[in-house]
């Protein structure tokens, strides 16, 4: 009697976003003429998967190329090389219809909610804008109706609609930013340390509020911080960066438990413990060898 073959593991769903091998240089000038002499290596050779409703935290000191890696998926930033492809389609060498398209899934949350809406604009046009740019709104009215449901749905009253980004507060500013991001829709969305500009006990809202958003619209996270607290309750999967290079990648538990490179440890060495009696040992890393 021959026995029947086991079924055959499904196999699992390809990521939204693959970036491999990324690699943004700024060049060093020099001279009267400004002459490239050297190049900074902001993001040297990085690679990672994100999968379909999933949030991988991207940490690692300031000025390790966090935020340039976050744009120039983006290409906000223009990569000097490396492959990045969202949901089957080559990011870097789409143009013209096929970029607009591709953008509209993909969007970004700005560190600083100060800087990044125009303070000439009021709130209708700030949300309205990207609506009106990819034609998903008929007149005017369609548009204000559009405004007014994204800022209830990311905590705003419908009158902020008429009002400018001074008005507001920090925490304010950023649900506004928010509800920028989610205009169109999007699939995926880059949150360049979202929080780290509010005060703690908003940084909590507006944690809870990007989680609740992700369970609601099935969003994607890149989520770009330097504070391993914050990395750790939101991120299923965790890449740690150092001198543009992903040193240690991995699932939460196993980046936390039982981290391999001595720069990771030194990140959760310095993540305060909220009971005096507790000493947690500081782990020094004192650079070099990755």
């Amino acid at each position: 009697m021959t026995q029947a073959a086991p079924p055959s593991a499904t196999p699992a769903p390809p990521p939204l976003l693959r970036v491999r091998d990324l690699h943004v240089h700024f060049p060093i000038r020099a001279g009267v003429l400004q002459r490239i002499v050297g190049h900074v290596r902001a993001v040297d050779g990085v690679s990672f998967d994100i999968a379909r409703g999933e949030t991988l935290g991207l940490v690692g000191e300031s000025g390790c190329g966090k935020t340039t890696v976050g744009r120039s998926i983006l290409r906000l930033i223009p990569p000097t090389s490396g492959h990045v492809v969202f949901d089957g389609q080559d990011v870097l060498s789409a143009y013209g219809a096929r970029e607009k398209a591709i953008r509209r899934q993909m969007q970004i949350i700005f560190q600083d909610p100060a800087s990044s809406l125009n303070p000439r604009m009021r709130v209708v046009n700030i949300l309205g804008e990207p609506l009106q740019v990819h034609g998903l709104v008929k007149d005017r009215a369609e548009l204000r109706e559009k405004v007014e449901t994204l800022l209830v749905r990311c905590g705003m009253p419908k009158a902020a609609a008429d009002r400018y980004p001074h008005e507001f507060s920090g925490g304010q500013r950023q649900r506004i930013g928010i509800a920028r991001a989610l205009a169109l829709g999007p699939r995926f969305v880059v949150c360049d340390e979202p929080t780290s500009a509010l005060d703690v006990s908003i940084q909590a809202q507006i944690i809870n509020l990007l989680m609740d958003l992700q369970s609601e619209f099935g969003l994607s996270y890149l989520f770009i911080s330097h504070d391993m607290a914050v990395i750790q309750q939101v991120c299923r999967r965790i890449a740690v960066m150092y001198r543009g290079k992903v040193v240690e990648a991995g699932d939460r538990e196993r980046i936390l438990v039982a981290p391999e490179h001595r720069y990771t440890q030194s990140l959760l060495s310095a993540v305060p413990v909220p009971d005096p009696s507790r000493h947690r040992r500081r782990v020094v890393f004192e650079g070099g060898a990755m």
